[in-house]
């Protein structure tokens, strides 16, 4: 029985540490996806919205970040894409979204608000 329960708890420590794990990466691509956009000229406009905090904006970041997606300087971040995909439902409340308060700015500025949304979303869940 002992046996059972220590491999249950080794099990859930595996899974913590690599979703800690994807997140450090996930961060960390973020970070490198911020330095391209900041030295592409295209000026790339994304719906970003005011209050990263509020829970009706989860669909909004979502639409920004498949707009990041389609960009042609970031096409070789598409580790980041396939992470951030698996990792959607964790960062998904069970919730019916309202309106979001949004504006078109730089996807640098888009860039940054999604960081802080994922450290909070996922710190929030522990």
């Amino acid at each position: 029985m002992k046996a059972h329960l220590y491999l249950l708890l080794l099990a859930a420590g595996f899974s913590a540490a690599s979703q800690t794990s994807s997140v450090a990466e996930l961060l960390t691509l973020l970070q490198q996806m911020w330095e391209v956009m900041a030295r592409d000229s295209q000026n790339l406009r994304i719906e970003t919205p005011d209050n990263i905090n509020d829970v009706n904006c989860i669909s909004t970041i979502f639409e920004g970040t498949e707009q990041l997606k389609t960009n042609p300087a970031l096409k070789k971040f598409s580790a980041f894409f396939q992470k951030f995909e698996r990792l959607k439902p964790f960062l998904t409340p069970s919730i019916e979204e309202g309106k979001c308060d949004t504006e078109r700015r730089h996807a640098m500025i888009f860039i940054g608000k999604l960081m802080t949304f994922i450290r909070k979303a996922l710190k929030a869940r522990r």
